[in-house]
């Protein structure tokens, strides 16, 4: 018996278009051809065509595929993981293996129980799974290990939160040609738990480095202040840029440009390639400072003997000179605080 037929979307396939799909098919033209009559995209069209041959006489039934449709469509559905221990066993054994939701899901496919729907899972079941508390905490976990689902926000455009931003690709050619000191790339490695941080500076033409003091923490106040205060001295002949990423600790960045005189540049999202340099010296840190480990001990004399080690390190780039004799070209005063 047919359940009652209730409009939901316009994208779904109503009655009236699986009887026109049948019709279609007994008259010989092919799902694209049918798709496009019916005003439907063909995939959705070739899918109908699968399913709904799974009636009786094994050959496409609209009647008994819209009533199929209409089952599929009844909330709340008993979860698919909960009811099968099977399944549920197999995910939590392929988890605590370090495979990914989406590999469970094609192994399930194409290798384990093909053409067995009840052995199949989607990665979105899978995670909810392991969202909810349905799989065993102890052994099924994500190899990022996160334990909770991330706040998405698809299709809404955010306002950036720093005002004002300066763009990298309006940066001055002097800038990109490596040419002379006094551009920076800018940025923070952070410590355990995001508790504390170290700022770091890198000069683009000499490989030179500068680490930026934050006993008072790292939000952009914090930031500002430690930066006017520990480079607001320097020549200005080497304040002349600064490219940052688009963190928020530089909120205040047209405050620092009018008290230090530096210009300051922002990357675009997710491009640190565009400040490769401060990513290549940030690694070069991490030996020094390695993550997972609280930053707030660190003294400003103990930043000074990192820097003095890396500034008097002998690089391939500089032709095995360091940065301390590149940098003299242009400055003695910068070599020491």
């Amino acid at each position: 018996m047919l359940l009652p037929d209730r409009p939901i979307d316009d994208r779904y396939l109503t009655q009236d278009d699986r009887i026109a799909i049948a019709e279609g098919l007994r008259a010989g033209r092919t799902a694209a051809v049918i798709a496009e009559e019916i005003g439907k995209h063909r995939s959705t069209v070739y899918r109908e065509i699968s399913r709904g041959r799974g009636g009786p006489e094994g050959t496409y039934n609209p009647w008994w595929s819209h009533n199929q449709a209409i089952l599929r469509r009844r909330r709340p559905k008993p979860e698919k993981l909960r009811a099968n221990a099977e399944l549920r066993a197999f995910i939590n054994d392929k988890l605590g293996q370090r495979w990914s939701p989406q590999q469970i899901t094609r192994h399930l496919a194409a290798r384990n129980r093909p053409g067995k729907p009840t052995m199949n899972a989607c990665p979105e079941t899978i995670y909810r799974a392991l969202y909810s508390g349905l799989l065993d905490k102890r052994t099924a976990r994500l190899r990022t290990r996160r334990t909770r689902r991330k706040k998405q926000r698809r299709g809404i455009p955010s306002k950036n939160a720093i005002p004002n931003m300066r763009p990298v690709h309006t940066r001055p050619q002097e800038a990109e040609g490596r040419h002379r000191a006094g551009h920076w790339e800018g940025d923070l490695i952070v410590g355990k738990g995001q508790a504390s941080a170290i700022g770091t500076l890198v000069d683009r033409a000499t490989r030179y480095v500068r680490l930026i003091h934050l006993p008072g923490g790292w939000k952009a106040p914090q930031v500002r202040d430690a930066l006017v205060e520990q480079t607001g001295t320097w020549p200005a002949s080497l304040r002349r840029t600064l490219t940052w990423d688009q963190g928020r600790e530089l909120y205040y960045h047209e405050e620092i440009e009018d008290l230090t005189g530096f210009r300051i540049y922002f990357c675009d999202p997710h491009s640190p390639w565009q400040r490769g340099t401060n990513e290549n010296t940030n690694g070069l840190l991490r030996e020094y400072f390695p993550k997972g480990t609280s930053l707030a001990h660190y003294t400003l004399r103990d930043l000074t003997q990192v820097e003095q080690q890396l500034n008097e390190r002998p690089r391939h780039v500089l032709g095995d000179r360091t940065p301390v004799e590149a940098m003299r070209r242009w400055s003695r005063d910068l070599a020491y605080r």
